[in-house]
Protein backbone atom coordinates (compact mmCIF):
# COMPACT_ATOMS: atom_id res chain seq x y z
CA UNK A 1 0.00 0.00 0.00
CA UNK A 2 1.35 3.42 -0.92
CA UNK A 3 0.18 6.37 1.11
CA UNK A 4 -0.39 9.90 -0.12
CA UNK A 5 3.27 10.91 0.36
CA UNK A 6 4.47 7.96 -1.78
CA UNK A 7 5.93 5.87 1.01
CA UNK A 8 5.59 2.09 0.77
CA UNK A 9 5.37 -0.34 3.65
CA UNK A 10 8.59 -2.31 4.27
CA UNK A 11 8.81 -5.65 2.47
CA UNK A 12 5.98 -4.99 0.04
CA UNK A 13 8.17 -5.25 -3.06
CA UNK A 14 8.32 -9.04 -2.56
CA UNK A 15 4.58 -9.16 -3.18
CA UNK A 16 4.86 -7.60 -6.64
CA UNK A 17 6.47 -9.88 -9.18
CA UNK A 18 7.85 -7.62 -11.89
CA UNK A 19 9.15 -10.32 -14.21
CA UNK A 20 6.17 -9.85 -16.53
CA UNK A 21 7.52 -6.42 -17.51
CA UNK A 22 10.46 -8.07 -19.22
CA UNK A 23 11.05 -8.15 -22.99
CA UNK A 24 14.42 -9.92 -22.79
CA UNK A 25 15.52 -12.53 -20.28
CA UNK A 26 19.03 -13.48 -19.18
CA UNK A 27 20.26 -16.93 -20.14
CA UNK A 28 23.16 -18.17 -18.02
CA UNK A 29 25.80 -20.50 -19.40
CA UNK A 30 26.38 -22.42 -16.16
CA UNK A 31 29.59 -23.95 -17.47
CA UNK A 32 31.07 -20.54 -18.27
CA UNK A 33 30.01 -18.80 -15.02
CA UNK A 34 32.97 -18.28 -12.68
CA UNK A 35 30.84 -17.20 -9.69
CA UNK A 36 32.50 -13.77 -9.47
CA UNK A 37 29.29 -12.12 -8.15
CA UNK A 38 29.46 -9.19 -10.63
CA UNK A 39 25.92 -9.89 -11.87
CA UNK A 40 24.67 -10.06 -8.28
CA UNK A 41 26.52 -6.87 -7.41
CA UNK A 42 25.11 -4.81 -10.29
CA UNK A 43 21.56 -6.20 -10.53
CA UNK A 44 19.23 -3.28 -9.70
CA UNK A 45 16.39 -5.65 -8.79
CA UNK A 46 18.39 -8.03 -6.57
CA UNK A 47 17.08 -10.98 -8.55
CA UNK A 48 20.34 -12.95 -8.75
CA UNK A 49 20.24 -16.13 -6.72
CA UNK A 50 23.31 -17.88 -5.37
CA UNK A 51 23.08 -21.50 -6.51
CA UNK A 52 25.34 -24.52 -6.37
CA UNK A 53 26.14 -26.16 -9.70
CA UNK A 54 28.58 -29.08 -9.99
CA UNK A 55 30.13 -28.12 -6.64
CA UNK A 56 30.66 -24.49 -7.66
CA UNK A 57 28.72 -21.37 -6.69
CA UNK A 58 27.01 -19.64 -9.62
CA UNK A 59 24.39 -16.88 -9.82
CA UNK A 60 21.14 -17.73 -11.55
CA UNK A 61 18.20 -15.37 -12.06
CA UNK A 62 14.86 -15.25 -10.27
CA UNK A 63 12.69 -14.60 -13.31
CA UNK A 64 9.73 -13.62 -11.11
CA UNK A 65 11.52 -10.33 -10.42
CA UNK A 66 13.97 -9.84 -13.32
CA UNK A 67 12.90 -6.95 -15.56
CA UNK A 68 15.40 -7.90 -18.27
CA UNK A 69 17.54 -4.77 -18.14
CA UNK A 70 20.65 -6.70 -19.26
CA UNK A 71 23.08 -5.09 -16.82
CA UNK A 72 24.12 -8.55 -15.62
CA UNK A 73 25.07 -9.54 -19.18
CA UNK A 74 26.99 -6.31 -19.67
CA UNK A 75 28.95 -6.69 -16.43
CA UNK A 76 29.75 -10.41 -16.70
CA UNK A 77 33.54 -10.59 -17.29
CA UNK A 78 33.36 -13.98 -19.04
CA UNK A 79 30.20 -13.28 -21.10
CA UNK A 80 28.35 -16.16 -19.45
CA UNK A 81 25.01 -14.34 -19.69
CA UNK A 82 23.17 -13.67 -22.94
CA UNK A 83 19.95 -11.74 -23.28
CA UNK A 84 17.27 -13.58 -25.24
CA UNK A 85 13.86 -12.42 -26.41
CA UNK A 86 11.35 -13.60 -23.80
CA UNK A 87 8.50 -15.11 -25.77
CA UNK A 88 5.57 -15.42 -23.41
Amino acid sequence: MVDFAGKAEPGTTKKYKTGTWRTYKPILDKEACIGCEKCWEYCPDSCKIETEYDGDIIFDTDLDYCKGCGICAEECPVEAIEMELDEK
